[in-house]
């Protein structure tokens, strides 16, 4: 769509920028969309603002989440999921960052939990786990990055020793976990020592409340307040020998398989904050009044405005494409980190340019946009940072 030369044309134009169908699947996805906004504005976007100021965790919003079904989209039906392919819960996952960026990583993360037991998990595992993790009541965690191994998984000092009688004991410290201290389950990616040998990497499920599982204070963010990140604090902490999910030393590929997949949810999210800060641009650029004409009537200000909607629908484009290989069963590690970094560094500019929209307004907290720029920064940091998605994207280049 674009851009009519009349000062009445942006309006009508930009509305059939908004409502033009998008490509679903079929007539089910889209009543799913449909559903997921009209819930996200009913129930999420009357408290976002006010949650973020008290950097307060809801947890009663996730709760409703899973009730409706909205944390379980991209997992088969047979084990309590929604069955959609990976291109709707995207989208689904967008509608929602729209309204609330914290609640949408939310469920990314919760769906990336999931990951490891669904993928790489015993027939006994997912039976018995993902119905429980899948039915709305619990959520998840995914405990990787540690103080010193961040960027650099290989280099992780938590250690998992195997016990004598069966199971193991794990002690050390993951840093930075998203729902630290408020979640039900945890992935814990651990060095696995048996019989003073090190096994590699690997992949447990802890339980919340186990014994010797502790947590930080909630880190004090400039952004994302609604979604808390602690410190996980491992101190003898004693698992069942089920609790190995995947081969022993098979962790690294693990991790780096639910990351492709976790990397489409953040740049669905920041797709999401992206369309919100265009949202807000061109709503307040069609009545705020310069030199006696709304200032979207100012060419200027509307090649910035076209700019911010090549960004974001750049970004939507590129997502779909890595969420559409995947659903086809193609390699989509390559797609995934480009949707990651084209998504985040879109999400980032476009906020950055609905602050400057709105003028001094804009840097103020009684508009929307001062929030959405904080908020982006960090999607360009979590689930690999920008600079790790070139190292990712250059280094295949080599296997082409």
């Amino acid at each position: 769509v674009g851009i009519g030369s009349r000062a009445g044309d942006w309006p009508c134009e930009y509305c059939v920028l908004m409502l033009v169908d998008r490509l679903l699947p079929s007539d089910e996805a889209r009543a799913l969309l449909d559903l997921t906004g009209q819930l996200s504005d009913r129930e999420l976007a009357p408290r976002a603002a006010a949650d973020e100021r008290a950097a307060r965790f809801p947890r009663d919003v996730m709760r409703l989440l899973g009730a409706s079904g909205l944390l379980s989209l991209p997992y088969p039906v047979e084990f309590g999921g929604g069955g959609q392919p990976y291109e709707v819960y995207l989208q689904a996952l967008e509608e929602i960052s729209r309204r609330w960026a914290s609640v949408a990583v939310g469920v990314s993360v919760h769906t990336l939990s999931c990951y490891p037991v669904f993928t790489f998990g015993t027939a006994d595992q997912r039976g018995d786990w993902m119905p429980e993790f899948l039915g709305g009541d619990l959520l998840g965690a995914y405990c990787l990055s540690e103080p010193q191994a961040g960027s650099d998984p290989a280099a992780i000092a938590t250690t998992a020793q195997a016990c004598p009688g069966g199971g193991y004991r794990l002690n050390g410290t993951k840093a930075w976990v998203t729902h630290g201290g408020e979640a039900d389950f945890y992935n814990v990616f651990a060095r696995l020592i048996d019989g003073g040998a090190d096994r590699g990497i690997s992949c447990f499920l802890v339980r919340a409340g186990a014994s010797g599982l502790s947590f930080g204070r909630p880190e004090r963010k400039m952004g994302l307040t609604g979604s808390t990140t602690a410190s996980v604090l491992l101190d003898d902490v004693e698992v069942g020998a089920d609790a190995l999910v995947g081969e022993p030393g098979h962790g690294l590929t693990i991790a780096f398989g639910a990351l492709d997949s976790g990397r489409l949810g953040i740049a669905a999210c920041a797709v999401g904050l992206a369309q919100a800060a265009l949202d807000a641009a061109v709503d307040y650029a069609r009545e705020r009044v310069a030199f006696g004409v709304p200032i979207i009537q100012h060419e200027g200000l509307r090649f910035l405005l076209a700019d911010m909607i090549a960004a974001v629908d750049s970004a939507r484009a590129t997502l779909l494409d890595a969420a559409r290989r995947r659903d086809a069963g193609r390699a989509f590690s390559r797609a995934a980190s480009t949707a990651k970094l084209v998504a985040t560094d879109a999400a980032m500019k476009v906020t950055t340019d609905a602050v400057q929209v709105l003028g001094g307004y804009g840097y103020t907290c009684d508009f929307p946009v001062e929030r959405y720029l904080r908020e982006a920064k960090v999607m360009q940091i979590f689930e690999g940072t920008n600079q790790i998605q070139r190292l990712v994207i250059s280094r295949q280049l080599a296997h082409d």
